[in-house]
């Protein structure tokens, strides 16, 4: 749904907080579906010009090192040219509003010495009217919202900036809160991959390998146009899928040649090792199934559980063979390791047996 309201100059308080209202529970839903940043300040940008019916608008965040304002996002003809700009905090409209902590109208550039033309200039984009707005959370300054040049051609009006104003602040906030919450993200994948580097470690014959088995089963994942919170699954389970080899001796980890009987008995218990290192962290509730699961098979005889065809995860799946097709792309102590060919050859002759179809089929696609 996209907010479309008329904002009239003679509108008394009432109808303006009804305005007020109808986009900020716009906002609140569309903001508890949007995961990223960029997604996240597309909507509410979009959201703001349409409201305001205006022909573009955008969002500038401070790069707080450099002191330079970045276009996170930019609505409108020319957005993708924009993304390329960053400009000083002490240049246009925009860095007037930075080091004032104010909202600014102006509705002729031309007649205003604060403008930053080099924008329009770069872009072939006509700047006419402007409305910038601060993004302001505990005080400190997080960016600019602007909305550019009404439709009609009229000029922005404090009954805009009264709308726009208190948007800008719920913004602000979203804006903030997603920041630090991928900046947490990033940790812990810093953290995951350094624990997935230390088990890889313990065989040399495996370096890298659950960053390319990570690398590889998204390629799958991609093929199949699987959902964000799938892909986020997927990347997690596959760098995490081998943890549970921290349990397994490493007299069975580093045999220079195939394991017997009670060897494997042991090997096979790691992906229940693994489920169980990670089972007590939330957010990797999705990845731990598929950890528990990438010895799966499609038949029905792998391990642990026996599961067969649908009854296994689609991530795991997709693991499964990205787990194969590196292990038998690499040289072991005991044999050399395959070309691609032979082993999308192996993966192909598996497929329906020991591998999804569906999972093989989209890798081999992805690769190529």
């Amino acid at each position: 749904m996209v907010i479309r309201l008329p904002v009239k100059e003679d509108m008394n308080e009432v109808q303006l907080n009804q305005i007020r209202m109808a986009i900020f529970g716009e906002i609140n839903q569309r903001i508890s579906v949007a995961t990223k940043l960029p997604d996240l300040i597309g909507q509410i940008t979009y959201m703001a010009q349409s409201a305001l019916k205006a022909s573009a608008s955008s969002v500038l965040l401070l790069d707080e090192k450099t002191q330079e304002l970045y276009f996170e996002v930019a609505e409108g003809t020319v957005g993708n040219k924009l993304k390329q700009i960053r400009m000083s905090a002490q240049s246009g409209i925009a860095g007037w509003v930075v080091r004032n902590g104010r909202p600014l109208i102006v509705n002729d550039v031309t007649k205003d010495e604060r403008f930053y033309q080099t924008v329009d200039k770069n872009t072939g984009f006509t700047t006419k009217s402007i409305m910038a707005v601060p993004l302001i959370v505990n005080r400190k300054f997080v960016g600019v919202i602007e909305v550019i040049n009404k439709i009609d051609g009229t000029d922005f009006k404090d009954s805009d900036l009264e709308v726009i104003t208190p948007v800008a602040s719920i913004a602000a906030i979203a804006i903030e809160n997603t920041k630090l919450h991928e900046e947490v993200t990033d940790g812990y994948k810093t953290t995951i991959k350094a624990l997935a580097a230390t088990i890889d470690a313990k065989d040399p014959y495996t370096r890298g390998h659950s960053q390319r088995v990570m690398e590889y089963a998204l390629i799958g994942a991609y093929s199949l146009g699987l959902p964000q919170d799938d892909l986020e699954a997927i990347e997690y389970g596959g760098i995490l899928h081998d943890t549970g080899k921290i349990g397994i001796p490493d007299k069975i980890l580093n045999k220079p040649g195939p394991l017997d009987q009670d060897e494997w008995k042991i090997m096979r218990k790691h992906p229940g090792i693994g489920a169980s290192i990670i089972k007590d962290i939330s957010f990797l509730d999705k990845a731990r199934e598929l950890v528990l699961h990438h010895h799966e098979r499609f038949d029905g005889k792998g391990y642990p559980d026996k599961l067969a065809s649908q009854q296994i995860s689609i991530g795991a799946r997709l693991i499964s063979v990205a787990d194969t097709f590196d292990t038998i792309t690499t040289t072991r102590s005991y044999r050399a390791a395959l070309t691609r060919k032979q082993a999308i050859d192996e993966l192909l002759r598996c497929s329906g047996t020991q591998f999804c179809p569906t999972a093989v089929h989209a890798f081999i696609a992805g690769l190529y």
